[in-house]
């Protein structure tokens, strides 16, 4: 069992924005859970006692929630990156923590996920490789938004290929940002320089014939990257297709919802389809939600009809808000009043 793992948080989440205006991504919530809270407490039920994360964009408040009263009971440590130094050069920064182990895991803070961390150790123990990366598959057209990897018959990394297009792509299996490494890896990264691990560190070891395993996982897997994901994520939680620790969710005629702590509904309020409500909000006399996701303290005023629509936090809503396919997105800290337009 591998007891320490690090979390690469330094992300600015800007494929997000505007959610990600004044939090970072790793705390962007999941059915009213931030996906880092859901990902401390997957390596904390498989083991892990002490985890360390690289932090930058608003990094200050991870530090406050994984240190003071964290809603996850695990040893929290962190690093605060000032300038950004690249996924393996953002591990590198944290080598002294890990001192005292021979493998340790490393897994993205963005990344929602079903993977079993048990058995991806157990296969980068066996394989005895300086790493494991845990693969998934995905849709041939989709090939085109990931780092694709092409295993070979041994279940090592036989080549990469960064966002190929479709017509080039000699796999339809990606990388999801879980690892296990050796501390061995640490002699791939230099010190001090932006350095990445699917562009600089996963091609060195393979020019220095060092084999990468493959554990190729069958669950659920997001990494909520962009605002098309971060929705869909939100609807799977709520079928349960990725499951969420301690999930609130009813199901009720022609919906499914999840409601978060200290929230004042009206009983008029009719729900459709898949509904996500934050903590603090206040939903008005007569209110429709249809695909709709509300984050903390927002208030929806009486005779309102929002339809796919997410909401940021402390947002007030005063007119009707109709989203298209691509839905609309509702900055935080915003009053949304169509009577006072021009």
């Amino acid at each position: 069992m591998i007891k320490k793992a690090m979390v690469m948080a330094a992300g600015v989440g800007s494929r997000l924005e505007p959610l990600t205006r004044n939090i970072p991504k790793p705390l962007v919530p999941v059915l009213n859970k931030p996906v880092m809270d859901i990902l401390l407490q997957k390596l904390k039920n498989y083991g892990v006692e002490s985890v360390i994360a690289n932090t930058h964009y608003l990094g200050e408040q991870i530090q406050k929630r994984y240190t003071q009263n964290s809603p996850v009971d695990i040893d929290f440590h962190y690093i605060h990156e000032e300038e950004l130094s690249g996924t393996a050069g953002g591990v590198k920064k944290c080598e002294a923590f890990f001192d005292d182990v021979e493998n340790f895991i490393v897994v993205s803070a963005d990344g929602l996920h079903d993977a079993d961390i048990e058995r991806i150790v157990n296969s980068h123990l066996e394989s005895g490789c300086i790493a494991t990366m845990a693969i998934v598959g995905v849709e041939h057209e989709e090939v085109s938004k990931y780092g694709v990897v092409v295993p070979s018959k041994d279940f090592t990394v036989s080549e990469f290929q960064e966002k190929p297009p479709i017509e080039e792509a000699k796999s339809n299996f990606i990388n999801t940002g879980i690892y296990v490494f050796n501390k061995k890896i640490f002699d791939y990264i230099p010190k001090g320089q932006v350095f990445d691990f699917a562009k600089d560190v996963f091609p060195k070891l393979l020019c220095a014939n060092e084999k990468i395993n493959v554990y190729r996982i069958y669950s659920y897997w997001s990494d909520i990257g962009t605002l098309n994901q971060y929705i869909q994520s939100n609807k799977d939680a709520l079928s349960k297709k990725v499951i969420i620790p301690n999930p609130e969710i009813t199901r009720k005629y022609d919906s499914v919802y999840s409601i978060g702590k200290n929230c004042t509904i009206s009983e008029t309020a009719v729900f459709k389809n898949n509904v996500v409500i934050g903590d603090n909000c206040t939903i008005g006399n007569n209110v429709v939600l249809d695909n709709v996701i509300l984050w903390n303290n927002t208030i929806v005023e009486d005779n309102i009809k929002l339809k796919n629509t997410v909401c940021a936090n402390n947002v007030t809503v005063k007119s009707d808000i109709t989203g298209d396919e691509n839905w609309e997105i509702i900055a935080p800290e915003t009053i949304v009043d169509l009577s006072c337009a021009k």
